[in-house]
């Protein structure tokens, strides 16, 4: 199927053209029919004769309903432009090009309406005028066709020129994220809650899970039913009108402008970046706008940024990501100022004096088409999928640009990969030079001063800073065995206890040396000192050398024999005996006896 939208000034004769073409009544309301006027949107579809289904989205034309109207064409990709032949161009009718070029249609035909009340010439007077007005559009060099709803003239070449431009419509992506705009909301007695919109992409499936971004709040809400052009379907596809039977949610907590969207799959976004595609410079427009974008209609605060680029401070969060068309519209006036592009759909806060000269900066230099490796650069570190979700990045294969690292599911931007680098050796080489006994700058330490996006980012910084990781601490290489000013004692105590392996120093002769806790401590994990309980400290040999002795036993034996064994005293046996059965070499048989495990 394909999606067509109506656009043309009020009294054009867009309802008319559109039940001679289907049928069907697109004004719903009895207030529209008596009045002759349409005010809100209204559907209805047919099948052209190449057999292809097309809906039409009719919109009204009167200026007071502009809003209405900009909902009705903003999801769709092609537009029936009307200009009645014997009225001519009319000022609203200015209105629907400068919206039609600002959402960037490029699709559409172009019908001079109501021929049976004017004249050839003026016909083609209307027409050379209508040329002139949509020059520079999108619709400038579309099909034209004079036609009368009243006496059928030109309607056959009308539903032909409409399956030439079908027939050229690029093909919609049916796989992928879905966004469905809505543009209606009610119950249907014994069905529940029911809403519309034009699904632009991506296939809908009876029972799929949605996400409700909506006015209030965002929800879970399931399909449990969809139609298109009153038939059921168990899926729908691009670009088709649907009708979604859901659950979950009540018909008064959905409006028009809500957004039904895969989950997990779209940001939303309260503050975007422009650039200004059509209209009005920003330097000349009100502070306050109305914003349109598919079917929402918010009003928003622009900060420009010379004629071209601003920052639009949204009222509500949208699904928007980069290349999402916007109409602004002044609300005083109810005029179009003009379209936009988004360039930035997740922009900085801008926190201190300068950020914004430094963003709009930013902002001016980027690429329309989306600019991976600016977004990255700016944010320093961004998931792949906050990537994709920004519309920057499609599939599941995409290559990181030049000057991007990837680190897991993270994209770092070279030179902030290198700073944090940079940043954790310096602090580990001060802490060391600072303090040579320190076991290292701690894990959490480390984290707590690059203050990283994400904890398991850290090791990758550790690998490429040239440092070493000991346990839950950071060295430098080959800084295990510096003791500093200990060096001495140390190796004081290394050697008396070369001579006497089991002859370990009291508190008294340690502290004499200058070896605390502290110290002991470091010398440990240089692996140059051993320590056991109730502060004995021997030679990280010692253990070895008791097994010599104590194999040499009569097994079992008693703490006293092997005390005379090693030439100690039971203050030292003690603590090196329960070290031995600790690690398995000697096994305490009852409370005065042990032997040596075979």
């Amino acid at each position: 199927m394909h999606v067509v939208a109506t656009a043309g000034h009020v009294d054009s004769g867009k309802s008319t053209l559109v039940r001679a073409l289907t049928g069907m009544e697109p004004d719903r309301w009895e207030e529209e029919r008596r009045r002759g006027l349409t005010i809100d949107l209204g559907y209805a579809w047919t099948t052209l004769p190449s057999g292809q289904d097309v809906a039409f989205v009719d919109v009204p034309g009167h200026e007071r309903f502009l809003g209405n109207m900009l909902a009705g064409i903003g999801p769709a990709p092609v537009v029936c432009f009307v200009v009645a032949a014997d009225e001519g161009w009319q000022a609203q009718s200015s209105d629907h090009r400068d919206a039609v070029a600002a959402l960037a249609i490029e699709h559409g035909v172009v019908v001079l309406s109501r021929t049976d009340r004017a004249s050839g010439q003026r016909i083609a007077d209307v027409l050379a005028r209508t040329r002139r007005e949509l020059a520079g559009t999108g619709l400038e060099a579309a099909p034209a066709v004079a036609v009368s709803a009243i006496d059928g003239t030109g309607l056959a070449e009308l539903r032909a020129a409409l399956d030439g431009v079908l027939a050229n419509v690029p093909h919609p992506t049916t796989v992928g994220r879905v966004r469905l705009w809505v543009d209606r909301s009610f119950t249907i007695l014994g069905s529940g809650t029911v809403v519309t919109g034009t699904l632009g992409s991506g296939t809908i499936v009876h029972g799929d899970r949605l996400q409700l971004s909506g006015h209030v709040d965002s929800r879970p809400v399931v399909v449990r039913g969809l139609q298109s052009r009153d038939t059921s379907y168990t899926s729908v596809g691009p670009v088709s009108r649907v009708a979604l039977n859901l659950r979950d949610v009540s018909a008064q907590d959905i409006r028009r402008g809500d957004a039904l969207l895969t989950p997990d799959a779209w940001p939303t976004t309260g503050v975007v970046g422009i650039q200004r595609t059509t209209g009005v410079a920003y330097t000349d427009v009100p502070e306050q706008l109305m914003v349109h974008v598919g079917t929402a209609s918010v009003a928003a605060r622009l900060r420009p940024f010379g004629a071209d680029h601003a920052r639009l401070v949204l009222d509500r969060r949208l699904p928007l990501v980069v290349g999402d068309r916007l109409v602004l519209r002044d609300p005083g006036s109810r005029s179009v100022l003009g379209g936009a592009r988004i360039l930035d759909a997740d922009p900085p806060a801008l926190r201190r004096r300068g950020d914004g000269a430094h963003w709009a900066e930013r902002l001016a230099g980027m690429d329309p088409s989306g600019d991976v490796l600016g977004e990255v650069a700016a944010r320093g570190a961004v998931q792949v999928e906050h990537l994709r979700r920004l519309g920057l990045l499609s599939g599941h294969d995409a290559e990181a640009p030049d000057g991007v690292k990837v680190l897991d599911d993270w994209w770092v931007h070279g030179p902030v990969l290198e700073a944090w680098q940079h940043r954790l050796r310096t602090a580990v080489q001060s802490l060391q030079e600072r303090d040579p006994l320190s076991q290292g700058l701690s894990m959490g330490a480390a984290r707590d001063l690059l203050a990283l996006p994400d904890e398991k980012l850290l090791s990758h910084v550790v690998r490429g800073a040239a440092v070493e990781q000991d346990g839950g601490h950071l060295r430098l290489p080959g800084s295990a065995g510096n003791l500093g000013a200990i060096e001495p004692a140390v190796a004081e105590l290394e050697r008396r206890l070369g001579a006497h392996p089991f002859d370990a120093p009291d508190a008294d002769e340690l502290s004499a040396l200058g070896l605390g806790a502290r110290e002991l401590a470091a010398a440990e994990r240089t692996g140059r000192l051993l320590r056991l309980r109730d502060g004995v400290v021997l030679l990280p040999t010692a253990p070895a050398l008791a097994m010599r002795s104590l194999a040499r036993l009569e097994q079992p034996f008693t703490t006293s024999q092997a005390r005379q064994a090693l030439d100690t005293t039971r203050r030292i046996a003690v603590p090196l005996l329960e070290h031995l059965d600790s690690r398995g070499w000697t096994q305490r048989l009852d409370a005065g006896h042990r032997s040596v495990v075979r």
